[in-house]
């Protein structure tokens, strides 16, 4: 399963790819606005918002490109771990 997370924290980037990885997902971390973001997306199965720390363009972005791809949203206004890890256990099927 390909995951996107857009928000959080800068410095928490590393954590939120080893619990994905826990969870044998691929990630893609956007902590920031990069050039090209809508492209940068792809094509993922999950897209994962911390609400409170992205921009509203950034959600917007995020939200049109996961319906044009079919993605599911999950969106927390906490960007902790634990917040991640509740997600994924509603989203992702073990293996």
């Amino acid at each position: 399963m390909s995951i996107v997370i857009v928000g959080g924290n800068e410095c928490m980037v590393k954590r939120y790819k080893d619990i994905c990885r826990e969870y044998h997902c691929k990630t893609k971390v956007f902590a920031k606005l990069p050039s090209g973001f809508r492209s940068k997306i792809g094509a993922p199965d999950l897209v994962v918002l911390f609400t409170s720390t992205v921009s509203h363009c950034m959600v917007r972005c995020a939200v049109q490109e996961a319906h044009r791809k079919h993605a599911a949203i999950a969106r927390s206004h906490t960007s902790s771990a634990e917040a991640l890890k509740d997600i994924l256990d509603r989203h992702v099927v073990p293996i």
